[in-house]
């Protein structure tokens, strides 16, 4: 009992140290990212943004079917126990299983990249085409997206020790790379007059993928021998009949064939609207939902997608079962400890979000974006995203749970609802464009429902979970005190009806923000 609490209590340290590195890696990287947009901002055309946008979209696709189910596969890995004089040889046998098994996103990489290179320019619009250096830049960038697949090996050991220090000694430095190639090259050609399009954000790209590739190689290669190889080497167990052709294990091969046909659906959901956007409207409405999604979106990817990568390695960690398919009793009770207290967070930045952002979002955007961006239609959009966000973020941390305790079976299952979570994405955004005709706004609200109801789904999924392993998760347990929501929703109707934030000038808008703060 001693050995497993202690196991646990390294597994939570590690955890939260984690995800202190995440976040810094996170923050750090948007920063860098953020100081780029902002040097060429005034200079860029919602048009050549909106092309960005399309050229992002293209390679997160690439390195999403590629490598995100085999990730979460991964995750599912764990270093069993074993007695001391075994634990090496243990260790070793589980990170050359993973380290062969993330290969196969190479394998997928090479044909994903072409199919998309050639999709894209089909659907590309004309405007695109004939901007300067757009063949040479999607080119670019699918060599990117198969550079950076190629340090999946180095990352599935990262993730598996948790080497969270070394993963931000290495993404910082790459992130600030990119920041600094994109934007030297901006400010370069606008000096001269020369039109790249957009080429610098495609060099970017590519001097990102190099920069991990190296980091990755340096910080890993050169560390002690852990008894196991970064190359496709034949796993040494003791019942060879787990792995295909000696190198990827059946366990974990499954799985991952079970959340990439689960990715297809999800990757449509979450990708929706860039993908509708792409299709049904021109570049410059494209540019101004990317710079609305960029700066609604700081806060999810700085705070809630390190929480949840974090989290979903701590409930892989805690959740796995032991030789006799249990799941200890204990680590279920630490790992609803954790749920709640993220969920109970969650809602506390909901109740200052909702009324704040739209408060917020016309002042800062008028100080960041300048002329050409501060416009009644680029605020609006902003203030309706700060309702989307917390939304995204209840979304992103219940789907952690699911894909970290779900059994094969059950990933088939929510595969099977993200058709009807389709569906309903869908109608909305059709009730919302075509019959509302609310335009992006439409899409940040049919994206809200689509939240909805895969949140609700997680959260019965979480609860049957917890009750069949001997505990449950009641409401009452989750919930802030429901005066917080009635403040939170009187505010916000008081602010949206007499438009108080729109004249108000910054520093009145923070003390006002503030004070809500203070009283909330």
């Amino acid at each position: 009992m001693a050995k497993g609490d202690a196991r646990m209590g390294k597994i939570l340290a590690s955890s939260a140290t984690g995800t202190s590195f995440l976040i810094l890696i996170q923050l750090v990287s948007r920063i860098f990212t953020f100081a780029s947009n902002q040097l060429i901002l005034r200079t860029l055309s919602p048009v050549v943004l909106g092309i960005a946008a399309q050229l992002e979209l293209f390679q997160v696709s690439i390195l999403y079917f590629s490598r995100e189910s085999i990730r979460m596969a991964i995750q599912r890995q764990p270093i069993s126990e074993k007695e001391k004089q075994d634990a090496v040889e243990t260790q070793s046998v589980a990170s050359q299983a993973v380290v062969n098994v993330s290969y196969l996103s190479l394998v997928l990489g090479v044909p994903a990249s072409v199919m998309f290179t050639m999709l894209y320019q089909r659907v590309v619009p004309e405007e695109a085409f004939t901007t300067a250096f757009f063949s040479y830049s999607v080119m670019i960038t699918g060599a990117a997206s198969l550079l950076e697949l190629s340090i999946e090996p180095f990352f599935a050991v990262v993730q598996q020790h948790m080497l969270y220090e070394k993963r931000a000694a290495v993404e910082m430095p790459a992130a600030f790379l990119r920041s600094a190639v994109t934007s030297s090259i901006f400010i370069y050609a606008s000096r001269a007059n020369y039109q790249l399009g957009v080429l610098p954000f495609a060099l970017g790209h590519l001097s990102y993928s190099i920069a991990l590739l190296c980091g990755y190689s340096l910080a890993l290669l050169r560390g002690p021998r852990r008894g196991f190889s970064f190359v496709l080497t034949r796993v040494k167990s003791s019942d060879p009949s787990d792995y295909f052709l000696g190198l990827f294990s059946l366990k974990v091969t499954s799985l991952a064939a079970n959340v990439f046909f689960q990715s297809l659906v999800k990757h449509l959901l979450t990708q929706g609207d860039t993908m509708m956007l792409a299709a049904l409207t021109g570049l410059e409405d494209q540019g101004i939902y990317s710079l609305a999604s960029n700066y609604g979106g700081l806060v999810a990817r700085i705070i809630f997608q390190p929480l949840e990568e974090s989290s979903r390695n701590l409930f892989s960690a805690l959740l796995s079962p032991d030789e006799k398919g249990k799941v200890n009793e204990t680590h279920v009770l630490s790992t609803k400890s954790r749920l709640i207290d993220i969920l109970r967070a969650y809602q506390l930045l909901a109740v200052l979000a909702f009324p704040l952002g739209p408060l917020m979002v016309p002042q800062l955007l008028h100080i960041l974006g300048g002329r050409q961006w501060a416009s009644p239609k680029v605020g609006e959009l902003l203030s309706v995203y700060c309702y989307y966000i917390p939304f995204l973020a209840f979304n992103g941390i219940t789907e952690a749970f699911v894909s970290s305790a779900a059994s094969s079976q059950q990933i088939r299952t929510q595969t099977a609802w993200m058709g009807v979570f389709s569906a309903c994405y869908a109608l909305a955004a059709y009730t919302f464009l075509e019959i509302g005709h609310l335009g992006a706004y439409g899409l940040v609200l049919a994206n809200i429902v689509n939240m909805i109801v895969r949140t609700i789904w997680s959260y019965r999924f979480i609860r049957t979970y917890f009750q069949q392993n001997g505990c449950s998760l009641l409401t009452n347990e989750v919930a802030i005190r429901p005066a917080s929501f009635v403040l939170c929703g009187l505010t916000s109707v008081f602010l949206s009806e007499h438009g108080v934030g729109r004249d108000l000038g910054f520093i009145r808008a923070c003390a006002l923000g503030g004070g809500y703060g203070l009283l909330m």
